[in-house]
């Protein structure tokens, strides 16, 4: 999700040819910005970075055997991409919001966990017996949510994952839900209310909300259309869905008794702007994109429900819409011809570890220029501090500050996260312990309750 007051851009991208690439638009002009070549990326395997990178899985060509491939990209300085070759083909791919970790899902169900700063494999496991199709963290980082072909939802602990040294076919998972009667076409989080939930979407055309610490739903929307893409407004108070014959829906969402998510009002927003499917959703600001397979993309003006921009993309149906800050991309229009002619030359790949993607710079590039960021095939962050620190650099000092800071973030969100689960169990288990020890006093607390809601119903506004 993008910064409201942020100039923004549109990083899409195909997956039939490499040769297509990815191109990043100005949502606004029509103009493109950058082209990188050789991508050819699954749906939802195209991310950013901490806005600073853009990482990709790749299409394996059909018939083809042999492992995957990812391709990493600085936005702020044009060069090779890094080049890492897994074990399998990854579909999906998330990565947390500080750029510490990154996931991705495989066709075989498989899990893979690195490590970004070491580029270390920290998990590879069997998550599901379908393609994983989604792959996303949660709001707060403390759970990893993937979502595969059958329709099934698993939620797994970060704190568990990350504290048991086992790569293996198994590993602790929260829990697993199995509501839907088709093909999963669509997984976010939302987070702006008393609790977190998740919002899947479905071939079938349900909508459904889930409470994301007990997994229960609380609330269900369908569709007589088939739905394919969703994605949530940035004030998580609107859900806009996507369907098979390139309709879009606006939904106002409202949060009710017992915390249950109610629809308070759908409409259609857009009936004519595509020809085909949607393809993708995303938010550039607070402008709707909206791609379909008909290779076209609209941005829309959600006020006036209209079309503010259509671009054509001649080089195929996108799979991705990614918006990443106008900041990043530090290209001058003089320079651009020259920066695409470095595009096109890569290298040959490196003998490259199955299981390493480093993305930090090594401390050499640092000391001649510490403003550009590069890739390299060995180093780690603690490495780097290290050299600089030896050195006598002042940012050696901010990064270990920052570092720390980082770790005492997130250990204090595992530690608040834990708190919850622990009342919540704690709260489960009292309940069911007063209806077995007093199962009639029970009954008759709930007949009472539902007594009073008929005599006095409550309104929303």
């Amino acid at each position: 999700m993008s910064n409201v007051g942020e100039t923004m851009a549109l990083a899409v991208c195909s997956d039939k040819n490499m040769g297509s690439g990815i191109t990043i638009w100005d949502p606004k002009t029509g103009e493109t910005l950058l082209h990188i070549p050789t991508c050819a990326s699954p749906s939802y395997g195209l991310i950013s970075l901490r806005n600073e990178f853009l990482v990709a899985s790749q299409t394996r060509k059909e018939g083809s055997v042999g492992g995957g491939s990812m391709f990493v990209w600085s936005l702020s300085k044009p060069q090779s991409p890094l080049r890492s070759y897994p074990l399998e083909p990854i579909g999906p791919l998330a990565s947390t919001k500080d750029g510490v970790y990154l996931a991705g899902g495989a066709h075989s169900g498989n899990i893979h966990l690195w490590e970004v700063g070491s580029g270390k494999l920290l998990k590879l496991w069997s998550g599901h017996h379908k393609p994983i199709k989604f792959i996303l963290f949660s709001w707060d980082d403390s759970f990893l949510i993937t979502g595969s072909a059958d329709g099934m939802i698993c939620v797994w602990s970060m704190i568990s994952l990350l504290d048991v040294e086992l790569v293996g076919s198994a590993q602790p998972i929260l829990y697993c839900l199995m509501e839907h009667k088709s093909s999963l076409t669509g997984l976010i989080t939302m987070s702006g209310y008393s609790m977190s939930m998740i919002i899947s979407s479905s071939l079938d055309g349900s909508l459904k909300f889930w409470d994301l610490m007990s997994g229960m739903i609380r609330g269900t929307q369908g569709h007589v259309e088939g739905i394919t893409e969703i994605v949530l407004h940035p004030t998580e108070q609107f859900l806009f869905s996507g369907t098979v014959d390139g309709k879009i829906f606006a939904s106002r969402l409202e949060f009710g008794l017992d915390n249950c998510i109610t629809i308070k009002e759908s409409q259609l927003f857009a009936s004519t702007g595509h020809k085909g499917a949607i393809t993708a959703l995303a938010f550039s600001q607070m402008d709707l994109v909206s791609a379909s397979e008909d290779c076209t993309v609209c941005i829309w003006d959600i006020d006036s429900q209209r079309i503010i921009q259509k671009l054509d993309h001649k080089k195929g149906r996108i799979t991705n819409l990614v918006a990443v800050p106008r900041s990043s991309l530090l290209i001058s229009t003089s320079s651009r011809k020259r920066v695409l002619k470095q595009f096109d030359k890569y290298p040959q790949p490196a003998n490259l570890s199955t299981s390493t993607i480093p993305l930090f710079p090594s401390s050499r590039p640092l000391r001649e220029n510490p403003n550009l960021v590069g890739f390299t095939s060995a180093g780690s962050l603690n490495q780097q501090i290290f050299d600089m620190k030896t050195e006598g650099t002042s940012a050696a000092i901010q990064m270990k500050v920052d570092t720390r800071l980082q770790s005492r973030m997130w250990a204090s969100r595992m530690t608040k996260q834990v708190m919850e689960m622990n009342n919540h169990l704690q709260s489960k288990l009292l309940d069911m312990m007063q209806t077995r020890l007093f199962p009639k006093k029970r009954k008759d607390q709930r007949d009472r309750v539902a007594r009073t809601r008929e005599k006095h119903p409550l309104s929303f506004h």
